[in-house]
């Protein structure tokens, strides 16, 4: 699996510049069965990966662009009455789809983010009393600019605890953005690509992660982790079992991506900052820790 998984980051390497590390946890995201979010200034690559991770995957894709003044019914669709019929037909949303792009997610407001609580966690939406299951594979991938930033909400915790990881693509290298500026529009690139899996391939590894073995000294150090951020002063709220599911899923994805069939510590500490840095705030002012201070805190707990 590593060669098919090295062959697919390479390929996605080509039009979202400079950004291996990102495009590795991003398709961990997705094969561990989550979803993603990325935080990050405007113009910056985020809807290019999304949309060319879809693309290289054989996914469906559709895509949202919040805005303040957007409604539950524009993403989940809606009943609208025909006269020839007499009746009311359904018009499915956006959200029927096996990728979602929600693109800048905190421009809309919390009742509006809301409506993808259902749909993140059960794969299925309720609409008018009817529940209505969502295509498979189905994986978010949300946008966010800072919080900084005019016009934005902040995610609420019961919204950010939905999103497996959280990543940050940042300014491309110095060689990156001059071949980035040399070639221009990326768009003939990602028309001519075409997909090296299909959604059923997807499914299969997804299926495939979830047999990874995971030793018991393993598990014993995954839950040191979150006694430690339950216990430490450090931390305002320390992490919930839902975080701890999240971070042996990712560890799985990370392992199997890897040609390993069971985890390692290395696997945990790989993906921890991403899967609980948007989980933690500091105790003294309740701000999120830099990657690297997260990982120093982490050290302290013994490696088995």
């Amino acid at each position: 699996m590593k060669k098919q998984f090295d062959t697919i980051v390479a390929r996605i390497g080509k039009i979202v510049l400079g950004k291996d590390e990102q495009i590795r946890l991003a398709l961990t995201c997705l094969f561990a069965g989550g979803h993603l979010l990325i935080e990050d200034l405007p113009g910056i690559g985020k809807t290019t990966l999304a949309k060319v991770l879809s693309r290289c995957l054989g996914l469906n894709f559709r895509r949202i662009q919040f805005t303040s003044d957007m409604l539950p019914g524009d993403i989940l669709g809606t009943s609208i009455f025909e006269q020839k019929t007499g009746s009311f037909v359904f018009h499915p949303g956006p959200i029927f789809t096996q990728v979602l792009l929600t693109d800048e997610i905190n421009r809309a407001t919390p009742k509006t983010q809301s409506a993808l609580l259902e749909a993140m966690e059960e794969r299925q939406v309720t609409i008018e009393g009817e529940t209505r299951p969502l295509e498979k594979p189905f994986f978010v991938i949300a946008t966010q600019n800072p919080l900084e930033q005019s016009g934005t909400f902040p995610l609420p915790e019961s919204q950010l605890d939905r999103f497996l990881m959280r990543i940050q693509l940042g300014y491309p290298d110095r060689a990156s953005e001059r071949i980035l500026l040399e070639q221009g529009d990326s768009t003939p690139l990602f028309e001519k690509m075409t997909p090296s899996l299909k959604a059923g391939d997807v499914l299969k590894i997804q299926q495939a992660i979830t047999g990874i073995h995971l030793s018991e000294a393993l598990l014993e150090y995954a839950q040191d982790l979150l006694v430690y951020t339950r216990t430490t002063s450090q931390f305002s709220v320390g992490l919930s079992p839902r975080a701890g599911l999240a971070l042996l899923r990712a560890a799985r994805a990370w392992a199997y991506l890897n040609d390993r069939d069971h985890g390692l510590p290395e696997d945990l500490q790989k993906v921890l900052p991403w899967v609980v840095g948007h989980r933690l705030r500091s105790a003294e002012n309740a701000a999120e820790y830099p990657t690297d201070a997260l990982m120093a805190m982490f050290r302290e707990v013994p490696v088995p």
